[in-house]
């Protein structure tokens, strides 16, 4: 029996009719992937209207075979704090495509764009690949390693399975937490968390661009917000969010305790307890029955440790890849 030629061509991303074609492939990926996400068309087009340092119609390839899209990649760039200029990309492929070499073409497709990218940027500057994988996604972890990428830091997502034994966290002598957040202080709030996390590993300058778009995101939710405030300064915070859609399609009330920080000056005060405590109350308050938060393991600053205490517990590890950009 004859077996069926198929080809394969690759092509430009054509706007919003890409949407659905991305969305059909992240869903269509997760089981596979061992990926626990919801994307539809909204988060897409959210995601695509808020892009940093990439312009989708020239750094975005898509895979077809036999006239239907199977996969796609981007690249994107940054410059890091005390760091090396950052270009990061990925290629997914639906898993009945992943037999060929289409998503190896996709990963050195976006190299090459990225080359062309790095050739308008300082010459001195550190310059390195950079792709993300959780550990489930084993397909992707293999052609990394393949193509040269080696594991630079782990992250872990943790989940506090229940509101069971919440410690008793204080609020320092001074402190003032309060639940929400309105227009007015959008910027407060923004530069006290872009200060505190200067200090991060990987971290890149924010910008006035990025402060805008941060309130387009999905999980920009001011109303559930933990902000610690000595008198009009604020001290740090927790911007709490809550993924409904991904709730209904998996069946939980999870609530994410995201964007945790404290500023220099109030630091090694139990201040972060306290605000990671009240941000229990509040999604307990919005009906929700756990909490989820997602961090660098390699993180010095103790997190592990303080999460761990307040009962989140590890469920899956992350892996951050990187190789040297060459550019000869």
């Amino acid at each position: 029996m004859l077996t069926k030629e198929t080809t394969t061509t690759y092509r430009s991303f054509r706007g919003e009719a890409d949407y659905q074609n991305m969305v059909d492939i992240i869903n269509g990926s997760k089981d596979a992937d061992g990926l626990e996400a919801t994307s539809t068309i909204a988060d897409i087009a959210n995601e695509y209207t808020h892009l940093k340092n990439c312009d989708p119609y020239t750094d975005m390839v898509f895979a077809e075979v036999d006239g239907e899209t199977v996969g796609y990649g981007r690249c994107w760039w940054e410059e890091q704090i005390g760091g090396p200029r950052v270009y990061s990309l990925f290629a997914r492929v639906l898993p009945e495509h992943r037999h060929s070499d289409i998503r190896r073409e996709i990963l050195q497709r976006m190299e090459a764009r990225i080359r062309e990218i790095s050739a308008n940027h300082p010459t001195q500057d550190e310059k390195v690949l950079q792709a993300g994988a959780l550990e489930t996604e084993t397909h992707w972890s293999q052609l990394l390693t393949s193509e040269g990428y080696d594991i630079v830091r782990y992250g872990l997502k943790m989940v506090r399975p229940n509101w069971d034994n919440i410690p008793d966290c204080p609020i320092p002598a001074g402190i003032n937490i309060r639940v929400g957040g309105t227009a007015d202080i959008y910027r407060q709030v923004w530069d006290a968390a872009c200060e505190a996390f200067r200090d991060n590993w990987g971290e890149s300058e924010c910008t006035d661009v990025e402060f805008f778009e941060w309130q387009g995101q999905l999980t920009f939710q001011p109303s559930l917000w933990c902000l610690a405030w000595d008198g009009d300064e604020i001290a740090g915070g927790v911007l709490n969010f809550i993924k409904h859609a991904e709730n209904e399609e998996y069946g939980r009330k999870r609530g994410y305790t995201e964007t945790i920080f404290v500023r220099r000056p109030w630091r090694e005060q139990g201040l972060a307890k306290a605000l990671i405590a009240h941000s229990f109350s509040v999604h307990q308050q919005a009906g929700m029955t756990e909490a989820a938060l997602g961090l660098d393991a390699d993180n010095l600053s103790g997190a592990l440790y303080l999460y761990r205490k307040m009962g989140f517990r590890e469920i899956k590890r992350s892996m951050l890849y990187r190789k040297p950009l060459w550019t000869d």
